[in-house]
Order: C-alpha cells, then sequence, then structure tokens
C-alpha cells in the first residue's frame, strides 16, 4: 500500500467445539470423571441502565454498558500464537484444575489476530417506538480484571491487563480469573454510535459461534440507557475528558492508543513480580539533598549500607580467583535475549516540521526481550556530572544479584515531552540499498527502556503484568542520582521516529527497493543469551517526486501492515 502522513492510533464461522487434545509439556488428562471441567462463563450485566454522554463538538457514544463476563469453576485461559509470520495465529484453551491441565485448540478462524476473539458480542438497540438505531458486533479483549464476582475469588488476577496490537505479536494469554469478570466492552477502538439525546433500549448477547465454542447460555441482557448531550464549554477546564480516558502511549514512544482497562475495586497496584526473579522496582528518584556529603548512618535513613542519600550505588562484588578484585563480572547466569521486530508504521512526511525541501521516512521500531531474564541496566551519577555510568545487572533463579557489568551511559534529555534519562546504544536504526549495505543512519541511539509492548507472553519467565509501562516509573528525573531502566521478559519498547535526525532523510536517495534495519545491542555492549537474532528488515519500495515521495510498503509474509 502506498501511505502518506503517518496516523498515530494503534489501537468463516467456527464450527462446533473442537476436541480435546493433550499437547507435549502438559499433565495428561485423568479418566473422564476426574478429568479438569471446563470454566463455566456467563454473560451478566451490572446495572439495569446506564448513562452515555455524547458531546455537541464531537458526537456519538461507546457503548460502555456495563455487560461482563463472568468465568467460574476454574479459571478461563487461551493460549494465542504463531509459529513464525508466515503461518495463522492459533488459539488454544488452557483448562486447569488442580494439578490437572488439559488443551484444546479452537477452530480454524476462531481468531485473526491478537486483540481479542472477534465479533464476540452482539449489540442490538432501539429507540423509544422500537426503531433500531444500531446493530453491531464488537470483539471481546478478557484481559480486563474488571473485578471479582465472588468474595472467596482470588485476591488479584494474574492474568494481563489488555490484548497486543502491535501487528507483529507473536504470542499472548488471554485470561479471566476464577470468580472474576471482564467487560465486553472494546474501548474506543471502533466508531462511536450517533445517538440523538433521548432514551434507548439495548440488548446485549454473545454471538452463537461463541456460545456453543464455550458453553455459554444463550441469555441476552437488556439495559435501558440514557443519551445526554454535553460541551467541552461547559465543563470547566474538564474539556476533552471522554479523549483523557483513552492511554496515550508515553512520550517519545510509539504504541498502541489504549483505552484502559476498568479500574478493578478489589486488586490494589502492588510491586511487578518476574517469575524466578521476585520484585524489580524502579530507583526512588534522589531526595533534595541528594548530592549533599551526608553524615547520616544508614540506620537513621533506614536505608541500606551506601545508600543514606535515598539512591542506590553499584554494590562490590566479593573477589574470587576467578577475577581481580574489585572488578565486576559476568556470572554463569539466564541472560536476557534482545530481538528486534520489522518496523511498521511506515510513511513519509515532511518531519512535522514543515521543513521545506525535504523529504522523511517516518516509522516505529520495536526491540524486545525474549528472556529468560530481564534486562536491567542501573545508572549511578557521580555529583555534579552530566552523564551516568550505567552497568547491567544479573540475577541468579532466587532472584538474588550476583554481578554486574558496565555497559555504557546514561544521558539526560531536557526536550519537552522526554525530561527523562536515555540509555545509549540499545538499538540502532539503518536505512539499506537493496543490495543491503547501508545509506541512511538514524540519530536515534538514545533510549528510555520502558515495557510499552507485550510481545510474546509464552516465552519461558515471561511477566504478564510488567511494572514499568511508562515513563515514569522507569527512567527518573533531572536530578536523580541513580536510576533503574527494565525491559522485561517478553515485552518490548517501541519508539516512532518521526522528527529529523531520528527519521531517515531521503530527499536525496533514488527511487528504488530499500529495507528497514532494526538492529538491537549494536556495540554488544550488553551481555544476552543469543547476538545472532538482533537484527530485523522490512522492505519498503520509494516513489514519488522530491517533495512529493510515496512509500510502498510489502506485506511481511502474512502480516500486511504498513
Amino acid at each position: 500500500m502506498t501511505t502518506s502522513r503517518q496516523t498515530r492510533l494503534w489501537r468463516s464461522a467456527m464450527a462446533a467445539a473442537a476436541a480435546i487434545t493433550v499437547t507435549a509439556g502438559v499433565v495428561a488428562a485423568a479418566p473422564e470423571s476426574k478429568a479438569a471441567a471446563a470454566p463455566k462463563l456467563d454473560l451478566i450485566a451490572a446495572s439495569t441502565s446506564v448513562t452515555l454522554d455524547s458531546w455537541k463538538e464531537d458526537p456519538g457514544v461507546y457503548l460502555d454498558l456495563g455487560t461482563y463476563v463472568t468465568a467460574d469453576n476454574g479459571p478461563f485461559e487461551l493460549k494465542v500464537t504463531r509459529k513464525s509470520y508466515k503461518d495463522p495465529v492459533v488459539a488454544t484453551q488452557i483448562i486447569r484444575e488442580g494439578k490437572t491441565v488439559r488443551t484444546r485448540t479452537l477452530p480454524r478462524g476462531a481468531v485473526k489476530d491478537f486483540a481479542g476473539l472477534p465479533g464476540f458480542a452482539r449489540i442490538i438497540i432501539t429507540d423509544a417506538s422500537g426503531k433500531v438505531v444500531a446493530n453491531r458486533t464488537e470483539s471481546f479483549c478478557p484481559n480486563n480484571a474488571s473485578g471479582r464476582v465472588r468474595p472467596e475469588a482470588p485476591s488479584t488476577s494474574k492474568y494481563p491487563e489488555s490484548c497486543p496490537t502491535n501487528p507483529f505479536t507473536l504470542g499472548s494469554v488471554w485470561g479471566i480469573e476464577k470468580g472474576w469478570a471482564s467487560n465486553t466492552y472494546a474501548g474506543y477502538y471502533g466508531t462511536p454510535v450517533v445517538m440523538k439525546p433521548g432514551r434507548y433500549t439495548a440488548k446485549v448477547s454473545v454471538t452463537k459461534k461463541y456460545r456453543d465454542l464455550f458453553g455459554i447460555a444463550d441469555k441476552p441482557r437488556s439495559i435501558k440507557v440514557t443519551v445526554r448531550e454535553r460541551s467541552w464549554e461547559d465543563e470547566s477546564g474538564e474539556a476533552g475528558a471522554r479523549g483523557a480516558s483513552a492511554m496515550a502511549g508515553h512520550a517519545g514512544h510509539g504504541g498502541p492508543v489504549r483505552a484502559p482497562a476498568p479500574a478493578s475495586a478489589t486488586s490494589g497496584a502492588g510491586p511487578s513480580y518476574n517469575v524466578g526473579h521476585g520484585p524489580l522496582t524502579p530507583a526512588p528518584p534522589a531526595l533534595p539533598w541528594a548530592l549533599r556529603k551526608s553524615a547520616l548512618r544508614a540506620s537513621d535513613t533506614g536505608d541500606a549500607p551506601g545508600q543514606t542519600d535515598g539512591s542506590r550505588q553499584a554494590p562490590a562484588v566479593a573477589p574470587n580467583a576467578a577475577r581481580p578484585k574489585g572488578k565486576a563480572s559476568v556470572p554463569d547466569v539466564p541472560k536476557p535475549d534482545l530481538r528486534s521486530l520489522p518496523a511498521y508504521g511506515i510513511t513519509v512526511s515532511d518531519g512535522y516540521e514543515n521543513v521545506k525541501g525535504k523529504d522523511y521516512l517516518a516509522f516505529s521500531a520495536n526491540v524486545w526481550n525474549a528472556g529468560p531474564a530481564q534486562l536491567v541496566v542501573d545508572g549511578f551519577r557521580a555529583p555534579g556530572k552530566e552523564l551516568m555510568d550505567a552497568y547491567q545487572y544479573f540475577y541468579d533463579a532466587e532472584g538474588k544479584q550476583v554481578g554486574y557489568t558496565p555497559t555504557g551511559t546514561m544521558e539526560w534529555d531536557p526536550r519537552p515531552g522526554h525530561e527523562h534519562w536515555h540509555f545509549t546504544d540499545f538499538a540502532s536504526y539503518r536505512l539499506l540499498k537493496a543490495d543491503k549495505k547501508e545509506t541512511v543512519r538514524s540519530g536515534k541511539e538514545a533510549f528510555c527502556l520502558a515495557n510499552t509492548d507485550a510481545v510474546d507472553y509464552t516465552v519461558k519467565n515471561a511477566n504478564w503484568q510488567p511494572g514499568n509501562t511508562d515513563l515514569s516509573t522507569a527512567c527518573g528525573q533531572e536530578n536523580s542520582i541513580s536510576v533503574r531502566e527494565v525491559l522485561d521478559v517478553g515485552s518490548g519498547d517501541t519508539y516512532t521516529q518521526d522528527l529529523p535526525g531520528q527519521s531517515f532523510d531521503i530527499t536525496g536517495l533514488a527511487n528504488g527497493t530499500y529495507y528497514i534495519q532494526v538492529l538491537a545491542n549494536p556495540e554488544k555492549r550488553l551481555k544476552e543469551t543469543d547476538l545472532t537474532n538482533n537484527s530485523a528488515l522490512r522492505k519498503v519500495v520509494l516513489g514519488g517526486t522530491p517533495g512529493a515521495r510515496t512509500v510502498t510498503v510489502p506485506a511481511h509474509d502474512l502480516v500486511n501492515a504498513n
């Protein structure tokens, strides 16, 4: 397809239930009488009536009607994967009860991507006269953990908080915890329904293919709907309240613009845990007196030795015969595996600054961690210095820190919208000619690491609920004396290169075939399990004339996303 200016929004009938099959790596099913029972799913409505707002300046309502799918008799869990970009997306239901685990593969075409179950909920809305004003289906992402429906249900949900929308996602896990409910509302993805102020009736049901597939009773829910018109001018500075409820990608990063999952009334925002590693929380911001020489003892502040100013220091490593005293070490423990995804969101622009006579190739790029260990990088700042010294840290299977090694620097980015510490040399972006030789390199080579995208939550030790998914928890403040940046297992970090210096200047390039290369760990300073899978290429074809250049982006195997 040929694209112009980049927009930054990301956001076959099935057969009856497939036969139960046991796959390698799971416990075989017990005799039928003792086999794990499939979870019981029900559609419920939280209320018999709702009020929806239609803004005068932007008419239309989103159909958050308060309907939920509940799971009883066990958790509802789906593992969604593809072997490669040449293979279709496949969903497998995981049925658990104690140590008994069974699986069944959903019918071909049950899922099309990783965004949820397509066409799950049918919504029919009629006005006071009985006329149908809306008749539509919406996809269902189970990963929103809206809340518990029984007091004895688990206190928290173990499943991810959303369904991934990155076109190059490789694996995901969807689920509803036993005794929990997930909202059927699809979020701010589709087109709102334009409805005049007034009273309506909404009928919500699960479509037949999913009722048959998961054994859901045919019990539609009826909700009285009141549509009221409001104006931004009347909101006393709260203009755009509806838009504020959609979660934007963090500053400087690309990625999907998502509606947040409905808040759970029963779960708190506790620390994030990774399988086998324990909590890894960000470094605290420096206290106002952090750079002052302090005579306080550790016992006076509650900090560990060497941390009396509320920050962290790189700890000394105990010497042994294998290394010189005082030297950093790289122990023989699991390490991260950084991999690149092919570029996407590719378009020709003027650099968003109307640079006269210039053409730029803008794109989004993601580097992710296939594990089995987190990438943990800490930066330490000597008093008065502009740069932090960066160290990569290593942990054993119990989560105990067992070593570290120098790995470059961190620098402060003072630009509005950034204002955080960047780790240098995390990735490099290059435009290659048809012969795969470099022709243009992006100036973007410093990054604040954050888990913006769930790339593959089926890999070993994947953390389904990473803690630092935005910059506020990852990258420090201007007066920080130390920071911690983490890329968790299964997650990736997306950046969008759309500014001069970051995007590729193609003004003087000839029309023809090129490749965008996303290269992780370009200087090989970070210690990984595998350095052979760090590069990903995406083919593009440049055309047009100066000032009106075009780019055609062929499909990447089965992924047809520019």
